[in-house]
């Protein structure tokens, strides 16, 4: 059914996610499911000395309690987190004094040591959640405390305490990108130097759902079938097998719905290779759910950057040269450098800057480990660069508009190389500018400043562009059938966790086969139908799903036409296909697309290659970087005597290439915005110094926005095609979050400039307002 793209449709899985009907981890259940309870380390850093197991096993219904020297016993392996698993376009951070990255190995139970609080050192199963829980009390466990670090400054100092024996730093990746000789000497001569040291604040995904696995083992045929919601099924399932020493044949991933990821659910946490292995250990099914203390101390968190970024302007404040430290903490164990790398490649964002230096540095610390989250990397270098931007207009006496304006590339620039390794193709990026102030009424600003003055509240305006980078893994696939009953069946092997793919794929495919939407049904999350693909994160889905999906069509509709012109008896050269119907040119002779289907599937007589299924697949290893981009501003009120800072008006303008769905891009940014709202005014998982305890595990403590902090987003999608691929699609779902933390503190301080306040770190809460006020006035 043609003309489907851009159209705004609801969201095909909303009827059975609103009715009670989805199915999600914690859903998985057996009449014989036994339960475990994690141990988790009390202590930041500890010398596990003794476990004793005694007292625990002998409580009522236990079934049994397993530790780190058990599970080294069993014979079973570490986790095989690939950490540097950028590849071209992207850049790898290697040492620069040719030294290898120190990756230490991470095994789902520590033997040694515990690495932060809320590590797991031991688990108990029991019949029942609650005997478990009791069990678990029982259990003695010496711990031996040693000194901590959870700082990101701190722990790349040489005097820190060392989070591994086997090393002398903390500091596992020490990485050069860019010129640095050509840019110190343009430091050396600059008219005008603006620095910001700054750290931004470690947050965390705060899924819907809590983690939950879910197990079965089968002696028969030695399997497990394992339900864990994550953004990619193939994944868990290879690296699930390799701790557990099985072929991946032998394992079996489910995620089914998943509440809530952006990208902190994708890597296989140490829960599910633990209940993977207690349920042929014990011969039960086996079930975990953590509960939601446990989430806050144990999921991957995120941000967690410290910078030290110079930018070197002339007298007229054209952009000369970038130099930065950026510093990422990991946590404990090397997960991912994504967000380090990626946050490097696209520091200068959407800006002409001629030279452009970066020393990236990877941490370990005591804290858990951190983990591509939306739009991994990017806030963090969007806050640094725009905040830069900002306080050299107001040192030069400049217009915010006009330095950007200076300094913005062009569409005559494009394609644009960055001069830290990436290829900018396609956009518009002073358009994005133009339609966000003039719907935001920049020039009008200034008669509601008044208004907001006349009642005792201080205004503000910011504006910030950005440059979204979608890579991620570059192989995708899928596997499309139509079947004769009127429906088409296709396998992918991405993962919703709420974007709606089941609605934005169909409408592909029924774009392409010029079928009805309501045709298609879309697999996904489950490795028994889904054999390879890259999953979710990144803004890869719809381009990749894109791509594979045009590539299987047009295997279905050649083998169609094959088929059609056996049957219809003309030559293949004759076969069209339109609107679901093979038909012989210039004849009245035609097959329905589904009596095609039909015929494959029941015809003897058809050759080997055409009979059985009407079907395509198709494969591909795509390494291209797509880049989306755009604009937001926001105006801010704040009450000088509380600090409180109300948000007024959010504009955002957003390049997705091709909308498949308005709607649902709506839906993303708006999510998007919200995430930044958070991570910008509220958000920290904050650390205590002194003993590495988290400060922030309950929402007593830890705040979200919610609705009344939201303001009504205006959102206008903008569209330049990329040419990557055939719909044109870059990505539409982190555009809302990168932007966010950088506009909302320009505005911020744009209300405050009256006080003299040049900076504001990250969260900008009402007592850091209230504060830096008193100091003013002081």
């Amino acid at each position: 059914m043609a003309g489907v793209l851009g159209r705004s449709f609801l969201r095909k899985e909303d009827q059975r996610l609103l009715t009670g009907h989805g199915k999600f981890s914690g859903d998985a259940h057996h009449k014989d499911v036994a339960h475990a309870i994690m141990v988790r380390s009390p202590y930041a850093h500890a010398k596990i000395s003794k476990i004793e197991k005694s007292c625990a096993l002998s409580s009522p219904g236990v079934i049994d309690v397993l530790t780190g020297l058990d599970f080294e016993e069993a014979g079973l392996k570490r986790i095989p987190h690939v950490a540097n698993h950028s590849s071209p376009p992207d850049i790898i951070l290697t040492n620069k004094n040719g030294e290898d990255v120190f990756e230490p190995d991470h095994y789902p139970l520590p033997k040694d040591k515990a690495r932060y609080v809320g590590e797991v050192v031991a688990f108990v199963v029991a019949e029942s959640r609650g005997e478990a829980r009791d069990a678990a009390e029982l259990l003695e466990i010496e711990y031996e405390p040693l000194e901590a670090v959870t700082d990101t400054w701190e722990a790349a100092q040489s005097s820190s305490p060392l989070v591994w024996d086997q090393t002398n730093s903390n500091v596992c990746v020490d990485a050069e990108v860019g010129e640095p000789d050509d840019v110190n000497k343009i430091f050396e001569k600059a008219f005008h130097v603006v620095r910001l040291k700054t750290s931004l604040a470690r947050i965390t995904g705060v899924p819907m759902e809590p983690r939950s696995v879910f197990a079965i083992y089968n002696p028969k045929n030695e399997s497990y079938i394992v339900y864990a919601g994550s953004g990619g099924v193939v994944r868990q399932r290879r690296e699930l097998a390799f701790v557990l020493g099985v072929e991946q044949e032998n394992v079996r991933v489910i995620a089914g719905d998943v509440g809530g990821n952006f990208g902190t659910r994708n890597p296989l946490y140490v829960e599910i290779p633990l209940i993977a292995w207690a349920t042929k250990k014990v011969g039960r099914p086996v079930k975990w759910t953590g509960d939601r203390t446990e989430i806050f101390l144990s999921d991957c968190q995120a941000r967690d950057l410290a910078v030290d970024a110079e930018l070197a302007l002339d007298q007229e404040g054209n952009f000369l040269a970038l130099r930065s430290l950026n510093i990422g903490n990991l946590g404990a164990h090397t997960l991912s450098f994504i967000p380090v790398t990626k946050g490097v490649e696209i520091m200068n964002i959407t800006y002409r800057i001629p030279k452009v230096w970066v020393r990236a540095q990877a941490v370990h610390s005591n804290t858990p480990p951190t983990y591509p989250y939306r739009s991994a990397g990017r806030p963090e270098v969007h806050f640094v660069i725009e905040r830069l931007i900002d306080m050299a207009a107001e040192e030069m006496e400049m217009d915010r508009i006009e330095i950007r304006q200076k300094n913005m590339i062009t569409q005559k620039e494009l394609p644009y190389e960055n001069r830290l390794g990436l290829e900018y193709d396609c956009g518009n990026f002073m358009g994005n500018m133009d339609i966000a102030l003039e719907t935001a009424d920049w020039v009008g600003f200034a008669d509601r400043q008044a208004s907001s003055l006349e009642n005792g509240r201080l205004r503000g305006i910011g504006v910030s562009n950005y440059i979204d980078l979608s890579t991620g893994v570059p192989l995708e696939r899928t596997e499309i059938e139509v079947k004769p009953e009127k429906k088409v069946e296709v396998i992918i092997g991405t993962g919703d966790s709420g974007q709606g793919h089941e609605t934005s794929f169909s409408q592909i495919v029924s774009e392409e086969l010029e079928l009805p939407f309501e045709a298609i049904e879309i697999i996904q999350g489950d490795t028994k139908w889904v054999k390879m693909g890259g999953g979710t994160h990144s803004g890869r889905s719809m381009r990749m799903g894109a791509i594979v999906i045009a590539q299987a069509v047009d295997e279905i509709v050649e083998k169609g036409k094959k088929i059609g012109a056996l049957i219809m008896e003309a030559a293949e050269t004759d076969i069209e296909y339109s609107e679901g119907i093979f038909k012989v040119v210039g004849t009245d002779r035609s097959l329905t697309i589904f009596e095609i289907a039909a015929a494959a599937a029941q015809r003897e007589d058809l050759p080997e290659e055409i009979s059985g299924s009407l079907n395509g697949k198709a494969q591909i290893e795509f390494r291209r970087a797509v880049f989306g981009n755009g604009t937001q501003i926001v105006e801010v009120e704040i009450d000088p005597e509380t600090g409180t800072v109300s948000l007024e008006r959010y504009i955002a303008v957003d390049d997705v290439g091709k909308a498949i769905n308005p709607l649902l891009i709506d839906g993303q940014t708006h999510g998007g915005i919200a995430q930044g709202v958070g991570q910008a005014l509220m958000e920290s998982c904050s650390y205590d110094p002194e003993n590495g305890q988290m400060r922030a595990a309950t929402f007593m403590d830890y705040t979200l926005p919610r609705a009344s902090d939201l303001p009504y987003f205006v959102t206008k999608i903008t569209e330049v095609p990329s040419p990557t691929n055939r719909l044109g699609i870059k990505p539409g779902s982190e555009g809302g979050t990168a932007p966010a933390p950088a506009v909302i503190t320009n505005a911020i301080v744009n209300a405050l400039s009256g006080f003299g306040i040049k900076h504001l770190d990250l969260p900008v809460t009402p007592f850091s307002v209230w504060q830096a006020i008193q100091q003013a006035r002081n």
